[in-house]
């Protein structure tokens, strides 16, 4: 048996009829927290024969063969999933419950989509039409309800390969509840997954938007995106965006408008994007963070984003940036489009 599609759905309302969620959003799983509070019934949970299992090689996902003209998630059910790897997973979490029920839950085993898993041989793989795909690649062949998912098992499975001992006494910790937190075996100190706030803007004066380059990747692709950066203590969103603006463009910021936010599992951010109005014009960019910073035209973007524009090029659609940025080229700041 491949190719299990669990139906999912949280049973709130129709994303689609109020908002339009970015890639990495739009989980409709379920997770249960009720069920979480009774440690042996989640050990059930995720040791039962209705469970189907989400598994990660290095947190890049099994997904149905990119041949399939319908590439989804590469769930299994968990007897089979057992008898795939023939041992415990290194670390798995509960992700939640279907409909009926069943318990949903993810494993994080040794290897990546590059090098391939030793606990996942090829053979196997291509007798259940599974592979082992690069988690942001898989994003763009899978549906957008399922990006979320795999936000989610990313994102959980990460934090606890990451944070195995305690920050106060040092001892070992243990996952509780599922995966929704971590409990200290020493001074039983409680620790839960963070998510790390970055904001990203686009920052408008009239007919023209700054762009960035970032020292590195960016540059090598000669892309130019939003500003972006992490939170501070202590900061409103809007805050953030002002001093990070001036940190790396020069340029003071006025009034910041909130547009939406995308979950980033790489590891585990929550981008917080906005377009924000410039006081001043004349850019004075961080040569540390930035190899360039400028103003780009109106027409510029547009042709950009129709990729026809030979100087500039922009992030695609799975991106926050690259809604941003339409959103203002297109006069509908604010709005999907």
């Amino acid at each position: 048996m491949f190719g299990y599609h669990p139906k999912i759905s949280n049973g709130t309302h129709n994303l689609s009829q109020q908002e339009t969620p970015h890639t990495f959003a739009g989980n409709p799983i379920d997770r249960a927290d009720q069920l979480r509070r009774d440690e042996s019934e989640i050990h059930d949970l995720m040791h039962s024969p209705n469970a189907k299992v989400l598994i990660l090689a290095g947190l890049d996902p099994l997904i149905t063969t990119s041949r399939n003209p319908s590439t989804a998630l590469g769930w299994l059910p968990y007897a089979e999933a057992r008898q795939f790897i023939d041992a415990e997973p290194d670390l798995s979490a509960f992700l939640g419950v279907t409909p009926d029920g069943d318990p949903l839950i993810t494993w994080s085993l040794e290897g990546n989509a590059r090098n391939g898993s030793d606990q996942l041989p090829q053979s196997d793989l291509d007798e259940l039409s599974l592979e082992i795909c690069d988690a942001r690649e898989s994003a763009m062949l899978i549906s957008g309800e399922e990006t979320g998912i795999l936000s989610q098992a990313r994102a959980n499975l990460g934090w606890h390969s990451t944070h195995k001992f305690c920050a106060r006494c040092g001892d070992p910790t243990e996952m509780r509840r599922g995966g929704l937190m971590r409990e200290c075996v020493g001074c039983n100190a409680q620790h839960f997954p963070r998510t790390d706030p970055v904001i990203i803007t686009v920052v408008t004066h009239g007919d023209q938007c700054i762009l960035g380059q970032s020292a590195g990747r960016l540059s090598a692709m000669k892309m130019y995106s939003a500003l972006a950066g992490f939170m501070d203590h202590g900061e409103s969103m809007e805050e953030a965006v002002r001093r990070e603006v001036w940190e790396e463009a020069g340029i003071r910021v006025g009034r910041v408008q909130y547009h939406s936010t995308q979950p980033w599992p790489f590891p585990s951010s929550l981008m917080i994007g906005s377009h924000s109005e410039a006081l001043t014009t004349d850019i004075n960019k961080d040569d540390f963070e930035m190899t360039d910073v400028r103003w780009w035209d109106r027409e510029d973007v547009l042709l950009a984003l129709a990729e026809k524009n030979d100087n500039l090029r922009v992030p695609g659609p799975i991106a926050i940036a690259h809604h941003l940025i339409k959103a203002w080229a297109t006069g509908n700041a604010g709005v999907f489009v």
